[in-house]
């Protein structure tokens, strides 16, 4: 079927992102299967995290449906596009619905984008993750893709004013090695082995970063645990 809202919507991100002049390093792409189903899943530290995830594949030449906040179909500009590139709503009253119409997509062979911490991690840390990226893969009989972002907190996160200008800014998204899911594991100890691996791509993408904080005042998208004045997990936990 074509994709008749996908591949447009793509061109317009790589126009916009070439404007702001932003340095993409990515790798690990390969790691994304050509063919079948998989589960892509990745931190979450941006309102544009789902553009740059579905980046990470578009060397594979595949599509990622993501699955996102049904709120975000409900408005006017953003609904109409999420439905035309097949994303999947998740109702957070009504779950199950969104966790069938997943499971269905990967048995035709889709991949579907996950970030299991839920919501973004305002310190940049990882929080814990849902196991629903693990039934699926399970039920589906099919891989985990573990991958990390990182630097997208720069160009637009919760709690700071978006940066649409021409800052270029770097990203680097690291993409790891198949998780399997066997069926007869635990999704929680599939979890941990899922989290523990996407942990270690985002200190990968953290080293490998380009670019520090420029002054003091620059310090806000580091964690703190690297010597930035990002909150710690306590912190956001206790402003919640």
């Amino acid at each position: 079927m074509a994709e008749l809202v996908y591949r447009p919507v793509i061109g317009a991100a790589l126009t916009m992102f070439k404007a702001l002049d932003l340095k993409i390093d990515t790798q690990g792409s390969e790691h994304i299967p050509r063919t079948g189903g998989a589960v892509l899943v990745s931190n979450h530290i941006s309102y544009l995290d789902f553009i740059f995830t579905g980046l990470a594949a578009l060397p594979q030449k595949r599509l990622v449906r993501f699955m996102a906040k049904d709120s975000v179909f409900k408005h006017k500009i953003s609904g109409p596009l999420m439905r035309g590139m097949k994303h999947i709503p998740v109702d957070r009253t009504q779950g199950e619905h969104a966790y069938k119409h997943a499971l269905e997509s990967l048995r035709a062979g889709e991949i579907i984008g996950v970030f299991p911490e839920a919501t973004i991690s305002q310190s940049f840390t990882l929080k814990s993750f849902k196991t629903g990226a693990a039934r699926l893969a399970q039920e589906a009989g099919v891989p985990l893709i573990p991958m990390a972002l990182w630097g997208t907190q720069r160009v637009w996160t919760k709690g700071r004013p978006r940066n649409f200008k021409r800052s270029h800014i770097p990203v680097t998204i690291r993409v790891g090695e198949p998780v399997e899911a066997p069926s007869d594991q635990y999704a929680g100890a599939i979890t941990r082995r899922l989290r523990e691996r996407v942990q270690e791509l985002l200190e990968a993408a953290q080293r490998a970063y380009p670019v520090r904080p420029k002054d003091a005042n620059d310090t806000w998208w580091v964690p703190a645990h690297l010597g930035g004045t990002a909150p710690t997990p306590a912190e956001v936990k206790d402003a919640g």
